[in-house]
């Protein structure tokens, strides 16, 4: 059966890999042997990169020239760049949601059958089953600048955006991997608590300190995690181990969320 979890032979595609996750994520693959591994990013990585193409996730045309660059096998995805809230509404949902649906729509048909594309999204998204009707309606608009258009006319809908568009990542990874699988191609995401990273100045200004410090307490392990603790479980998702996982959006939040569903984060407040 081999090394499940070797990336020997792959050739990998990576957003957002200069810093944070990405960063911790391209060392990781490194260390898994992959063969290739391009980077798109805004910044150049100073880490494990085959081929860098400096790309602006918020502007399609940007990521459009990118894309047409990438002609060789793809093996696996990881659409992992991501903004917080304080890049305000349009900026947000171009990155978090509009540029991850452009990659996959461009990308899928190149991946080799048996490939994978990881999304890391955030437990920040596991609000959508209340606001699954808007979510819908949204992700059925195709076009970069009308999707955008009708999440800055819906403020009472978008509210906090950074969690508004985790939620819509968490919906569109279930709905576009139902018929990603039956091109071969395997559709998931991880979906981590806070994690100290550069984003971190901005989360607890949009979100507040003690949001960021509550949650960090309610985790199993008392500690908010790390680009290192987040890397392995991308690299897990988009290894042959995960070949017969599809549409899930895993949790790595050291319990968060489970004891939230659950009641017990908030006994004895």
């Amino acid at each position: 059966m081999g090394n499940l979890f070797s990336y020997a032979g792959k050739r990998v595609v990576l957003t957002g890999g200069a810093t944070g996750i990405g960063a911790a994520l391209a060392e990781l693959l490194d260390e898994l042997g992959v063969e290739h591994l391009t980077i798109l990013d805004i910044k150049e990585p100073t880490g494990r990169c085959d081929r860098f193409i400096r790309t602006d996730l918020s502007d399609p045309a940007s990521l459009d020239a990118a894309l047409e660059q990438l002609t060789d096998r793809i093996d696996v995805v990881f659409s992992n760049a991501g903004v917080a809230a304080t890049a305000g509404v349009r900026t947000c949902m171009a990155v978090n949601v509009a540029a991850s649906r452009r990659l996959t729509d461009t990308l899928i048909d190149r991946i080799s059958e048996g490939g994978t594309i990881v999304y890391t999204v955030s437990m920040a998204g596991n609000g959508w089953p209340a606001q699954i009707a808007d979510i819908t309606t949204l992700l059925a608009i195709e076009e970069w600048d009308e999707f955008l258009d009708w999440a800055e006319a819906h403020p009472e809908v978008v509210n906090d955006v950074y969690a508004f568009s985790k939620m819509c990542m968490q919906v569109y990874v279930m709905r576009r991997s139902y018929t990603a699988i039956r091109q071969g191609i395997r559709l998931n995401s991880i979906c981590p608590a806070p994690v100290d990273t550069p984003l971190m100045a901005d989360f607890r200004q949009t979100m507040g300190d003690d949001a960021i410090n509550w949650a960090v307490s309610v985790q199993g392990n008392g500690r908010m995690a790390v680009a290192a603790d987040i890397a392995p479980a991308l690299a897990l998702m988009g290894s042959d181990a995960a070949a017969f996982i599809n549409g899930e959006n895993l949790h790595v939040d050291s319990g968060l969320s489970s004891a939230m569903v659950t009641g017990l984060a908030f006994e004895g407040m």
